[in-house]
């Protein structure tokens, strides 16, 4: 059995020692043997944070052909490629023939046996994954912090710092486009997208590579995951973490730089244009290769969480539910704080950011709770302030300025580029549970053109269905998300949302301005924040049901509201009433409908649209 650092710095030795004791087993048995082995390694917590990752560590000090991970989203799928799985060399002067294993490499040792009919074709497939798009700051500095491992720089590279994290490392070596609510993103249908640069020493004349990030201002690397098996388990916009062995082989980039010898490698490169060759075989010091030995998918990206589902960590989750009443008094204090003094906009604040899809019935996504939180006041910059507080609190987020030029000019639904044979990012393309926050208060007079036309409806069907259809030029495909939206507005919003409240400040006009300025950021680090975290995010993982009893209680008080005064409540507001419900239930650990959570629900319901009716008296149709 090798020891760790065998198998971490030279994981292809043992696959070779595996392969090398193939006599009496097929293909697939010694291939499953080494796949087995390194899953059977990675199973202790202990040695997953021992194991360097191109997240944290900037490529330049990672040893090639190491194991490294890679907590990545499914960008694009390429089409199959194939590979000498099994090949002969022969030593020029002794003629000796020796079999050699071309699993998870990029190049093959130098003396191959072309005619050998011991030669085996092989398939793999090739994800393009990139950083988990809007994770946020304190996401990466809890899983930098965790981290174990021990890096060195490469030989080929001796900068004159020790291990520094990507933002570090990119912020001396480039001049970084920065995103946040104060930017506005220019773009004419190619986001300028933030790339990882190669060290000082090598030097393109070729324009900037795309490195086809979703989000504007990204940083990292992007990576092309080798597939060997089991690949119609992966979809695009998966979110994972890949271990695998890193491939940074000067030869990828030498090829790639040479078409004239793109036929010797794949008789079907030939038939690819320069473009679809640039992005599929771009140089390895950008988009590092990475060969999966085994792939953990997510359920969540909070470092504070243990991996896995809440089941599979019932001490973790015992102790924490035990305090989730306690959390959610204090979170709602300050959540009433951050709006200015209005507790009911508090509540459903709370409720919006616990929310997730949990299931579809036909094309109705059940679960989802997109918040128009009305009434903002659009001077001080309050919806930024508000989207920082919501950018300390959740794993990854987006803050989309819905200002004219930004509809007119982003790109948000990912578009296939036949040329080039790739999907084209687009903002909309995010992982799971991420918070979109949309700032209407940045809207002006103005036109609508096509593209912003498209961009609107885009929001429109990702809140109504949370879905995107992807631009495939000649026809569109529905991709499913789970993405939790919450816009600001001054009236009432001009896109659709399953509950609207109008804010309503406890603070004098006069004093607002004041109030707003005095809104503070929590301390990233603390005891509190990291609480505040933990909770919102394992709300969001827990089952919830609905007992024959309740479902029968409910349907009888439902029942009994209507005949007090059938237009008073619809199908589509008991629908809301048990979303809330469901909701309410689990802020309190509560993983079953109970008759006060439905009392509640109602009650809170009852005030809020209260409120929505005296704002549109008040207001004719606003908000």
């Amino acid at each position: 059995m090798p020891c760790s650092q065998d198998w971490i710095n030279n994981p292809l030795g043992v696959v070779e020692a595996m392969f090398g004791e193939t006599q009496n087993k097929t293909d697939s048995e010694w291939e499953a043997e080494a796949v087995g082995f390194f899953k059977e390694q990675l199973k202790e917590k202990d040695v997953q944070t021992s194991i360097p990752s191109l997240n944290d560590v900037p490529l330049h000090y990672l040893k090639p052909n190491s194991l490294v991970k890679f907590r990545c989203l499914i960008q694009d799928m390429f089409d199959p490629e194939f590979y000498m799985g099994v090949y002969e060399t022969a030593d020029p002067s002794t003629k000796a023939k020796v079999l050699k294993c071309g699993k998870y490499r990029d190049v093959a040792d130098s003396g191959i046996d072309f005619n050998s009919e011991n030669t085996v074709t092989s398939e793999r497939q090739t994800f393009y994954c990139v950083p988990i798009p809007g994770e946020n700051p304190w996401v990466k500095e809890c899983y930098t912090a965790s981290s174990q491992s021990r890096v060195t720089p490469s030989t080929s590279y001796t900068p004159s710092r020790q291990k520094r994290s990507y933002e570090e490392d990119e912020g001396d070596a480039m001049d970084t486009q920065q995103t946040g609510p104060h930017t506005e993103h220019h773009s004419n249908g190619d986001c300028k997208r933030q790339e990882t640069e190669a060290p000082s020493n090598q030097t393109s004349t070729t324009a900037p590579l795309d490195l086809n990030f979703p989000l504007p201002g990204e940083k990292g690397p992007s990576c092309l995951v080798k597939v060997y098996e089991d690949w119609d388990k992966f979809k695009v916009n998966d979110i994972l973490e890949v271990y695998g062995i890193l491939s940074v082989s000067p030869a990828l980039s030498a090829l790639a730089d040479e078409k004239e010898s793109s036929s010797l490698l794949d008789p079907t490169d030939a038939m690819e244009t320069a473009e679809e060759q640039r992005v599929h075989c771009p140089p390895a010091s950008l988009v590092p290769r990475l060969h999966m030995l085994h792939a953990r998918p997510l359920c969540h990206n909070n470092p504070l969480l243990p991996p896995g589902t809440p089941e599979d960590n019932g001490a973790f989750l015992s102790s924490t539910l035990a305090e989730f009443p306690s959390v959610r008094a204090e979170l709602l204090s300050y959540f009433t704080h951050v709006l200015l003094g209005d507790a009911l906009a508090a509540e459903y604040m709370l409720l919006h950011l616990i929310s997730t899809v949990y299931a579809r019935r036909d094309v109705l996504p059940l679960g989802k709770f997109t918040l128009n939180l009305s009434g903002c006041p659009s001077a001080s910059s309050y919806s930024e302030r508000l989207y920082q507080i919501v950018q300390q609190l959740v794993p990854s987020s987006y803050y989309l300025p819905m200002s004219l030029q930004n509809m007119n000019q982003m790109r948000l639904v990912p578009k296939k580029d036949y040329t080039a044979n790739r999907l084209v990012s687009g903002a909309l393309q995010l992982s799971k549970n991420t918070s979109l926050f949309l700032d209407e208060t940045r809207l002006e007079q103005g036109q609508l053109d096509t593209t912003g036309v498209r961009n609107v409806t885009a929001l429109g069907n990702l809140i109504s269905w949370q879905k995107v259809d992807y631009d495939f030029n000649y026809h569109q495909m529905e991709f499913p998300c789970n993405i939790n939206v919450l816009i600001s507005s001054e009236g009432r919003s001009l896109l659709p949302s399953d509950c609207q409240v109008p804010l309503q400040p406890a603070v004098a006009p006069s004093q607002l301005e004041d109030s707003v300025s005095g809104l503070h950021v929590p301390q990233t680090s603390s005891t509190q924040i990291n609480r505040f975290r933990t909770y919102l995010s394992l709300a969001q993982l827990l089952d919830y049901n609905i007992s024959e009893e309740m479902t029968k209680w409910v349907e009888d008080d439902f029942v009994d509201m209507r005949k007090d005064d059938p237009q008073s409540i619809s199908a589509e507001d008991l629908h809301r009433l048990l979303v809330v419900a469901r909701l309410l239930s689990l802020s309190v650990g509560a993983t079953a409908l109970s008759r006060e959570s439905w009392s509640k629900a109602k009650h809170l319901e009852t005030m809020r649209r209260l409120r929505v009716e005296q704002y549109r008296s008040v207001n004719g149709n606003e908000p």
